[in-house]
């Protein structure tokens, strides 16, 4: 699967899942770390890849655009990049599943 991983996230989550076998890279490896959302939605669009963010104002364009581009929804609050990389190890396979169902938003709590 591919991923996009928006900037309020750290770049280790992208590595970490290209590690787990995945496409994955963060907004800041390709120019986009002060893009606006329009711009990070597209490049998704562009490389048919799954936006993983923090960012509420992603979840609530793919409610009402349900043609753009799957969002993972990181509902965590704040934690260390620890915390969040061992919540994606519980909850990898269970998102890897929903996504691969075709659900087009997926929130990781």
């Amino acid at each position: 699967m591919r991923f996009l991983v928006d900037a309020q996230l750290p770049p280790a989550l992208a590595r970490w899942l290209s590690d787990r076998g995945h496409i994955a890279e963060h907004v800041a490896e390709i120019g986009l770390a002060t893009a606006s959302d329009a711009a990070v939605w597209q490049e998704a669009i562009d490389k048919s890849a799954v936006v993983v963010t923090k960012d509420e104002d992603f979840a609530v364009r793919k409610v009402l655009d349900r043609t753009g581009p799957a969002v993972v929804w990181v509902r965590t609050g704040n934690t260390t990049r620890r915390e969040l990389l061992s919540v994606f190890d519980r909850l990898l396979p269970a998102m890897i599943e929903a996504l691969a169902r075709g659900e087009g938003l997926v929130e990781v709590r």
